[in-house]
């Protein structure tokens, strides 16, 4: 294994109908993760992701966005893990939580997958629930309007500003995992 070599995925759906819906923000945050870190895009095919590498205070990273649809996440995950020689416990996956309000954040190892399905998807490709995840809130949605709708909604212009900020909190989120560990990326953006 890449002993110095971190995997960061951000979960969404491809494609330009699926840009900027609440289903897509973990694709967001790795792509403003490697736009503040000058990384450059390409795609690998063994890996079905598109992928950026970065250094990070000396740490190596390489952030990952799946082609594949959200509730096929898993293979790409497992693929870029094996692609690049990344062990589990050195796979960040950033995705969309209802649970939280839009712009907050929670990071933590390993648990359950709350029934999101990209995750269930990448447990099951990866043989285990322990890696590390920023989930990022989308808020739940109104009345009585199903999940799955509302996860392809886009944010209203309202929540844009709070959504912005927590996308930049989630890369300097993962920024925190890498560098200084999941306690102190805790105690610094659970209170915000």
């Amino acid at each position: 294994m890449a002993d110095d070599r971190w995997l960061v995925v951000g979960l969404g759906n491809p494609g330009e109908r699926y840009e900027s819906t609440r289903h897509n923000v973990g694709a967001d945050a790795v792509r403003r993760l490697a736009a503040e870190h000058h990384g450059t895009w390409s795609r690998n095919k063994r890996a079905r992701c598109d992928i950026a590498e970065v250094a990070v205070d000396g740490h190596k990273l390489v952030l990952a966005v799946p082609d594949s649809y959200m509730n096929r996440s898993g293979g790409p995950t497992q693929a870029a893990a094996a692609w690049y020689k990344v062990e589990v416990a050195r796979i960040i996956v950033c995705h969309d939580d209802l649970d939280l309000e839009p712009g907050r954040l929670r990071c933590k190892r390993g648990g359950g997958h709350a029934g999101h399905n990209g995750l269930k998807d990448i447990d099951r490709a990866l043989g285990s629930p322990d890696y590390l995840r920023v989930r990022i809130g989308i808020g739940r949605p109104p009345g009585r309007m199903p999940a799955r709708d509302h996860v392809l909604r886009r944010f209203a212009p309202a929540e844009r500003d709070t959504v912005d900020a927590g996308l930049e909190d989630a890369a300097g989120a993962v920024v925190t995992l890498v560098t200084e560990g999941l306690e102190p990326a805790q105690n610094r953006y659970h209170s915000r």
